[in-house]
């Protein structure tokens, strides 16, 4: 079951729920007031072209950057309405309820798969051997049960990207946000990671932000918006 059959079943309480967000780096102006809302479990993707804003409006609904009105917009994710917490706050919420998963894996080289997938975790302080099975459960769900020790540089790419997986998931996050997660994987492993996404859905209920510019990935989603010159259209 993926897409539109398993999202009609969802609870379709709201998970983020954004308004005229805005973001201008000097003169250029990124975002243009964005508006957009996101049901709980749904799987969404967004897609444009190059320099439409899809990144940075990415970055902002992950709590990674700030819009620049800051005052004049909405941002709530899970019902919490992140613009208003502090620095150590946001850093809090992030940490807990949101994960990420990047076109560039960004696995730390001289640690081991289990080592990397844990480091959200003990970032929140959960105690080593709880961190470390829950580690272990995701490596194996994800088909990684032979690679827990393995360094990246011991991995192929597409083992790379579900160690990254594993990782986003460890603090069991209610939203996971991927940015062109697909891009620098062969076919056969990007469609596996295309197929797993709707598997996590299933198996755990997250709801999944997917920017990509893979065509067949978006048509999978539950809804597929298009982002051109900093609005969705």
């Amino acid at each position: 079951m993926q897409g539109n059959d398993y999202f009609h079943t969802a609870n379709i309480r709201a998970m983020i729920k954004a308004s005229n967000i805005k973001k201008n780096y000097g003169d250029l102006q990124v975002l243009k007031g964005v508006d957009i809302d996101i049901k709980k479990g749904e799987i969404v993707s967004i897609v444009g072209p190059s320099g439409a804003g899809k990144t940075t409006l990415l970055q902002i609904l992950g709590t990674l950057d700030l819009p620049s009105n800051k005052k004049e917009c909405q941002l709530q994710i899970n019902n919490v309405d992140v613009l208003k917490l502090n620095d150590k706050g946001m850093a809090r919420f992030r940490n807990d309820h949101i994960g990420f998963i990047f076109q560039f894996h960004q696995l730390l080289p001289e640690f081991t798969a289990l080592e990397n997938v844990c480091i959200p975790a003990f970032i929140k302080k959960t105690p080593r051997a709880k961190a470390e099975q829950r580690a272990k459960e995701l490596l194996d769900f994800l088909g990684l049960s032979h690679r827990h020790d393995h360094k990246p540089n011991e991995l192929s790419g597409g083992e790379q990207q579900r160690v990254a997986v594993a990782r986003s998931l460890i603090n069991n996050p209610s939203i996971v946000f991927a940015d062109e997660p697909s891009g620098n994987l062969d076919s056969e492993s990007a469609d596996n990671l295309h197929q797993l996404f709707f598997q996590l859905r299933e198996e755990f209920g997250q709801t999944f932000v997917i920017v990509t510019h893979n065509q067949e990935l978006a048509d999978m989603a539950d809804r597929k918006l298009t982002m051109i010159d900093g609005l969705i259209v």
